[in-house]
């Protein structure tokens, strides 16, 4: 709370990506009161512009533009946490345990690190998304990308945790009969929290990312409302073409409300964590 409330006072570009980020939020809350369910066809007119009755139109299947929005929003949400849970997960865990550990292990994690970081994302995550595609749902895009995004941070937190490691608590939690995984867990990983709220808004920024980029190609489920299989949708019944572009801007619109919200928190927690800017906090805070 104390790192939340000096970056809502000190940084602007965190303050204006938190409330970007709260619209985004707020969209995604209004998804549980919707009328409608994510899935229903022809529960309104077709092809109706932006109006009071339907603020952002409708589509060309006969769904309300704004409230499949909501469901999208929420949906791409939850696919990049769930992202973001397992790939920082083993990332923070296996680069904290072979930083602290060494010797032979960490030889062989940072080999194979290295090895699986030079893989191109990308290319790859098209591949498998092709082969599994009509069986990729939801949690299992969700997993796909977060098995792709742990490789760069374990690298980082392996840093942290070499230094860590010759810290006087730490030996004195070896010399207590503390076992390897309470050390990082309990001693290393409080140190690392606000390194790794910044690494988290950059795992949202890449699982978003790659969920729309695979979405519009058509790789994952598009049966589930997401803001890529919204822009996938409106590009299949031609929205552009036939100037029906209300079916294309809400999505678009709300991928740059969310990647600009994230973008401008991760600069101001950049700022936060630079040692030079500390200094100037101390003398406004005296």
């Amino acid at each position: 709370m104390v790192i939340f409330r000096d970056l809502l006072r000190f940084s602007p570009s965190f303050r204006i990506g938190v409330i970007l980020l709260s619209l985004a939020l707020i969209m995604a809350a209004l998804s549980f009161v919707s009328p409608y369910a994510p899935d229903d066809r022809r529960a309104v007119p077709r092809n109706r512009p932006p109006s009071q009755e339907y603020l952002l139109g409708t589509t060309s299947t006969g769904q309300d533009v704004f409230w499949m929005l909501t469901f999208a929003v929420r949906n791409t949400l939850v696919i990049a946490g769930v992202a973001v849970v397992i790939g920082r997960g083993i990332g923070v865990l296996l680069g904290m345990t072979a930083g602290y550990l060494g010797g032979w292990f960490d030889r062989t994690v940072s080999t194979f690190v290295d090895s699986f970081i030079v893989i191109p994302r990308l290319p790859l995550v098209i591949l498998l998304a092709s082969i599994l595609r009509g069986q990729l749902s939801m949690l299992g895009l969700a997993v796909l990308i977060g098995l792709l995004d742990w490789a760069y941070p374990s690298k980082r937190y392996r840093a942290q945790a070499l230094s860590l490691r010759e810290r006087e608590f730490t030996h004195t939690g070896v010399f207590s009969g503390m076992s390897t995984f309470k050390i990082v867990t309990r001693e290393h990983l409080p140190f690392l929290i606000p390194f790794l709220l910044a690494d988290v808004v950059s795992g949202f920024l890449f699982a978003i990312g790659f969920e729309v980029t695979l979405s519009v190609l058509g790789l994952t489920d598009l049966t589930a409302q997401t803001i890529g299989t919204m822009l996938y949708w409106g590009n299949y019944y031609q929205a552009l073409l036939s100037n029906r572009t209300w079916m294309l801007i809400p999505p678009v619109v709300a991928t740059i409300v969310v990647v600009v919200g994230f973008y401008l928190i991760s600069i101001g927690l950049s700022v936060y964590l630079d040692p030079r800017t500390r200094l100037a906090r101390l003398r406004v805070k005296g």
